[in-house]
């Protein structure tokens, strides 16, 4: 048995509960940083998201997001005083950018919110209770909404409902929880019969905690990976229903309702088309490589076995 003295100098070399998290953090963003295009992805997504929740106060014409109207300054190229040029009302394209940001990193957000739960739960159940009927109902009815184009479906649920945000909302989250409910099945399949659950199930746990406390955190990784990956898709499919009129509705600026009423004016008004499509383009990229770091940061051992 230990003396006073040597159990005391042994429990100081434990490192304390804040030690662990700082050296796991630093070790975590060692993993990210190492990829630069990962690093280059974050800056863009923090840069998108300070944009949009302070528009008003550092878009150089705020009052543009409304409906607002000015011919004399109508179809104006970019210039220092419209750095991106007008539309064809008079309303300065990067004020309606800043604004639009909102909206799709709110409908991305909530989209992601309320599917993200109900896939996993469900993709829970399936793979623990697989060769139930439990598995069957879950798995059967998650392949009838994967049969069906993701875009296809949203424009048909859309199309049925009052044209705006929230419905457009309702529209992608219908289609979009299947995914989660794919991936964490195959992954709780998989792990079912570990040792760890076995030892969990010999020991009288019950299925909650097998599910939420043994199971679920063992998926955690690629999950984190995918909401990032699908922050940019949902914002692109977002941009596709107002594209079509069936997303924000004017005067309330939309990057897909900008690149439609701009295309109608291509090309010589190019700018009210270009920077909308490329703002689309600069937010997915950012969300695409933010996800591609996180699966690296993630990955269990690369980097002690590198």
């Amino acid at each position: 048995m230990m003396d006073i003295n040597t159990q005391t100098a042994f429990e100081a070399n434990i490192p304390s509960a804040a030690t662990r998290y700082k050296e796991n953090l630093r070790k975590n963003w060692y993993k990210f940083s190492r990829n630069k295009l990962s690093v280059i992805g974050l800056v863009i997504v923090l840069a998108v998201v300070v944009v949009a929740v302070f528009a008003p106060y550092v878009a150089p014409f705020p009052e543009h997001a409304g409906s607002f109207v000015d011919y004399e300054h109508a179809n104006l190229a970019p210039s220092t005083t419209y750095l991106l040029g007008t539309d064809n009302i008079g309303r300065d394209i990067l004020s309606r950018i800043f604004f639009a940001f909102r909206g799709a990193l709110y409908m991305a957000f909530l989209v992601l919110v309320i599917s993200l739960p109900v896939g996993v739960i469900l993709g829970l159940l399936a793979g623990y209770f697989k060769g139930t009927w439990i598995d069957t109902v879950i798995m059967r009815t998650t392949d009838i909404f994967l049969a069906v184009p993701p875009l296809i479906l949203a424009l048909a649920i859309s199309s049925v409902l009052k044209p705006n945000l929230t419905n457009a909302m309702i529209a992608v989250t219908v289609m979009w929880w299947p995914w989660y409910t794919r991936l964490v099945y195959g992954m709780a399949t998989s792990m079912r019969n570990e040792y760890f659950v076995t030892a969990a199930e010999l020991i009288g746990a019950g299925k909650f905690h097998i599910l939420f406390r043994e199971i679920l955190p063992n998926c955690l990784s690629p999950i984190f990976t995918k909401m990032a990956l699908d922050v940019g898709w949902v914002i692109l499919l977002g941009a596709a229903l107002s594209f079509v009129g069936l997303g924000e509705q004017p005067p309330t600026p939309a990057l897909g309702q900008m690149v439609s009423d701009g295309s109608r004016y291509m090309p010589d008004l190019w700018w009210m088309t270009i920077f909308p499509s490329l703002a689309i383009i600069i937010i997915i990229l950012g969300f695409n490589l933010l996800g591609d770091g996180i699966r690296d940061m993630l990955a269990k051992g690369e980097h002690d076995r590198g």
